[in-house]
């Protein structure tokens, strides 16, 4: 009997993960290897002249709509509350400061050269919008090492609380699979799912995936790394021997073996030579003084020719008038700003909710590297701070900066904990995977980006009640993403935020699908330049139309 397509997708995902299903599907053409590029502006050279616009705030949203704004001719100013560019883009370098809105602070001491990107830290290869910009801007960017199969899996409630190898765990599982199927193939199991010349391909496939012997027994593989390395001489090379499948399911280690199969985790990844925020400050350079520093806006009114907004600067109430804004502050700060955006508007902003994401990092010795021959990616505890997130500039030199813990601390026990209780927890994460070395951590660094002005959040969660966010960005950053079908969602907030309310239009990564992500916040900034140009086209047209009538 045969079997149908989706039958056989359907069971090799079973089989063998969603990598073996992902690479199927690509192979069989029912998957888009790379991301379509973005749709540009459909406007004319100088087609804004003599219209003036304003962009509140001043991270890679708002950058990139005053960049393409001037290129159409528009009238341009950002407004930015701080004194920097970049919003979350943020990048942590020796003598700066973390101040939070409680009022505490701390200083960075790292050594020259080190830094940390405390909000987005990796480009991926299906984001060409933002790659795109880095290009035509002059921003050179390295390898991103997003995932290592020398690094760590641990789990305190199983093997003893003793951390597997990545590459260990991952082929090992694939082979304990893949002979559990070859079994009941032989079985006569699947007969009536598969013909016999299926199931004797079935059978070559999983001998090579598995990979397996002759008798469909999985031995140990050289995939799952040696107990000792070959050399010269009478030294040969010995096999790990497999971690036996009853262990591999009490660990439940799936979150972090498949972190990288997410469509935009895969390699290959990116980041800009010297920190993330060489994208924001090359935006900057070429806009100049388009740009207004320390500037929060305060007030954001309609008026008769267009927007009114007023802010502070310097101690001094100013205001500035436009005939559009592009308006990119976070939900969580318009909430507290005056404002006469409509009711349905006000209401989304009002209900949303927003994650605390956060990081901390440490300065130390490359032990990972040297030690433990990991350079770059990342390791997974179950409990505890994670993931563990190593560098991937500076590989080889003598010491580094690294992450442990980064996720999503609202409504946790863990954002209830003192600054000093959490980076007891994350040192503590360390020793889980590689005891020891936690005494090697130095000058701890610390963000919540929920504690944090002009952002009080790090992406936003929902549009309101029983309204979770689209997007392909996991609340919790390390965690797999369920199917898409499972994450799909009715939002009258987010068709709300999409849609201009008059000559206002928002923009950000929470008026996109791909929240979190640089990404997102560029498509919507050209969105909303679109929606710009769209309502001044349609102004030039009516004026004509009046005019004729008039005549």
């Amino acid at each position: 009997m045969g079997i149908t397509r989706r039958d056989f997708l359907t069971r090799v995902g079973q089989a063998g993960g969603y990598s073996a299903a992902f690479l199927t599907m690509q192979g069989l053409g029912l998957l888009e290897a790379k991301a379509a590029p973005a749709v540009s502006i459909s406007a004319a050279a100088g087609s804004g002249k003599g219209t003036k616009v304003v962009v509140l705030g001043g991270g890679i949203a708002g950058l990139v709509a005053a960049y393409e704004l001037r290129a159409l001719g528009y009238e341009c100013t950002i407004l930015e509350a701080r004194e920097r560019p970049g919003g979350r883009n943020w990048t942590v370098r020796g003598g700066d400061k973390v101040a939070f809105l409680d009022g505490t602070a701390q200083s960075c001491t790292w050594d020259q050269g080190h830094y940390q990107n405390f909000g987005p830290a990796r480009l991926p290869s299906i984001h060409p919008t933002i790659l795109g910009y880095c290009k035509k801007l002059g921003v050179e960017l390295q390898v991103e090492v997003n995932m290592s199969r020398s690094a760590y899996l641990q789990n305190d409630n199983a093997n003893g609380g003793k951390p597997a190898v990545m590459r260990e765990v991952v082929n090992d599982t694939r082979g304990h699979v893949s002979e559990l199927l070859s079994k009941s193939i032989h079985q006569g199991a699947l007969d009536q799912d598969l013909s016999k010349e299926d199931r004797d391909r079935m059978l070559g496939f999983l001998r090579t995936y598995g990979p397996l012997d002759e008798a469909g027994k999985y031995n140990g593989s050289d995939r799952a790394g040696y107990a000792r390395t070959a050399g010269a001489g009478d030294q040969t090379g010995v096999l790990n021997q497999p971690i036996d499948m009853h262990t591999l399911l009490d660990e439940s280690f799936w979150q972090g073996m498949l972190f990288d199969e997410q469509f935009d985790m895969q390699a290959t990844m990116f980041q800009p030579v010297g920190g993330m925020d060489r994208i924001p400050y090359a935006f900057a350079k070429a806009l100049g003084d388009a740009v207004k520093y320390d500037s929060p806006v305060t007030e954001i009114r309609k008026s008769p020719k267009g927007v009114t907004v007023t802010y502070k600067q310097k101690g001094s109430t100013k205001t500035i008038e436009a005939d559009y804004c592009i308006c990119t502050m976070p939900l969580t700060l318009l909430r507290s700003t005056p404002n006469d955006f409509s009711a349905p508007y006000k209401k989304v902003i009002d209900e949303c909710t927003y994650a605390s994401a956060y990081k901390i990092a440490w300065e130390s010795r490359r032990f990972w590297e040297q030690d433990y021959n990991i350079y770059g990616g990342l390791e997974f505890v179950t409990t505890g701070c994670s993931p563990i997130w190593f560098p991937s500039a500076g590989l080889f030199s003598d010491r580094g900066v690294l992450v442990s813990g980064y996720t999503d601390e609202s409504n946790s026990p863990f954002g209830k904990l003192t600054v000093q209780e959490k980076l007891a927890e994350s040192r503590k994460s360390i020793e889980r995977l590689h005891p020891g070395h936690g005494k090697e951590l130095e000058k701890p660094m610390y963000v919540s980006w929920g504690k944090m002005q002009y952002n009080e959040g790090s992406w936003i969660r929902s549009y309101g009640p029983g309204q979770q966010r689209a997007g392909a960005r996991s609340a919790q950053p390390g965690q797999v993403q369920p199917a898409a079908s499972a994450r799909t969602a009715v939002n009258p907030g987010y068709e709300t935020l999409i849609q201009p309310d008059g000559r206002i239009i928002f923009a950000g990564d929470h008026v996109s699908h791909i929240v979190a992500w640089q990404e997102g916040a560029a498509l919507s900034a050209l969105r909303a330049v679109g929606q710009v140009a769209d309502q001044v086209k349609a102004a030039k047209l009516a004026n004509g139309a009046d005019k004729a009538i008039s005549a």
